[in-house]
């Protein structure tokens, strides 16, 4: 089931009351935050070279780090026979990689954490009869994509210790950041089921709303691959690329066969993002007039208005990264409000009429 299938059945007004609704709406808010603040930790994790330094995937007995001076020997022995080592970081001491396999550790054990509190919840409030039927399947789903990107998360970093690589894969990291703000949507829509009422504002257009979360989502898949590639490294000027506002051809397709080039020529996957932020910003901007103009004061032109100064602020922001060749505060913040914009997509979508 997709985000946009799912819309109108997450945010669709649930008849049965029940004192643990509002717990539930409280312990959804708490797995946004966790999932943000899971975003957040695995770009620090990326950024700062640390998603290689553990090699092995053990779900269970990965969350306790080594206790000992041997245990730490053993990791660092693992990690010294990776090609990001060899390739990359040759001569590392054993205090340096473990300020890496701390971040990677961290990054995993916020993940489990993230499950834990999740699928604690589910039972919990199945056993209390707080989330029954539809709904309990409908968390038991996204529940099950939680699951899915462990895996994902996991192929994501396999893809970085085949020979000759020293980082992972531009398109199993795009694949993990999006499944990412997929949950992350999936839980805001789910959220506005136990929302007060109002839950549907009838003067907002559905399709306007959906409109802006597909393209926000394009943009997130089009951020990772310019993330995974490091193609924020290259071409550091604005708004002129490589001395003109659109490259020359032979850039953006100096790579053969053409498709290759969407992920591999840094070129072309840097032009895509630029593009794609022009496209975000005037979609936002035309569903924030739309809406001023059927109700300037109402809660649609309010929440579209929000959506597009955050976009405007996302675009500034993605300008200054660029410029400053990706700096770790600047990076760090531009993909964390990547994930508010989806929190505030979701929501106008959820609080909008279908049309």
């Amino acid at each position: 089931m997709s985000v946009m299938s799912s819309a109108s059945t997450l945010s669709e007004v649930h008849p049965a009351k029940s004192p643990n609704r509002a717990a539930v709406r409280r312990w959804l808010v708490l797995m946004i935050g966790l999932v943000v603040l899971m975003v957040m930790v695995g770009g620090a994790t990326r950024l700062t070279g640390s998603g290689l330094s553990i090699t092995e995937w053990r779900p269970v007995t990965g969350a306790i780090p080594p206790l000992d001076n041997q245990a730490w020997q053993l990791e660092f022995d693992k990690y010294r026979a990776s090609p990001q080592y060899e390739l990359l970081n040759a001569g590392m001491e054993l205090a340096e990689f473990k300020f890496i396999y701390w971040w990677e550790w961290g990054h995993r054990q916020l993940g489990r954490f993230l499950g834990v509190v999740f699928g604690l919840g589910i039972v919990w409030f199945a056993l209390t009869g707080a989330l029954r039927g539809r709904e309990l399947l409908m968390a038991i789903m996204i529940a099950g994509l939680g699951g899915l990107q462990g895996t994902i998360g996991w192929i994501m970093v396999a893809s970085g210790l085949k020979p000759g690589m020293v980082s992972v894969a531009p398109i199993k990291l795009m694949l993990h950041l999006k499944l990412a703000s997929i949950i992350l949507a999936l839980l805001t829509l789910f959220s506005a089921r136990f929302a007060p009422l109002p839950k549907i504002d009838r003067s907002a257009s559905r399709g306007w709303a959906v409109a802006v979360l597909a393209v926000v989502f394009v943009q997130i898949a089009l951020g990772a691959l310019v993330a995974g590639s490091r193609a924020g490294l290259t071409f550091n000027t604005w708004p002129l690329m490589d001395g003109r506002f659109v490259p020359s051809q032979e850039t953006l397709f100096a790579v053969t066969p053409w498709m290759l080039n969407l992920a591999d020529n840094v070129a072309l996957v840097q032009f895509n993002h630029r593009i794609g932020a022009f496209l975000v910003l005037a979609i936002a901007l035309i569903a924030a007039m739309k809406a001023r103009g059927l109700s300037p004061a109402g809660p649609a032109a309010a929440r579209t208005t929000l959506i597009a100064g955050l976009v405007l602020l996302q675009f500034a922001l993605g300008v200054m990264t660029l410029i400053y060749a990706v700096p770790l505060s600047l990076a760090l913040v531009h993909q964390v409000l990547a994930m508010f914009i989806v929190i505030a997509a979701a929501w106008h979508v959820a609080r909008s009429r279908a049309d």
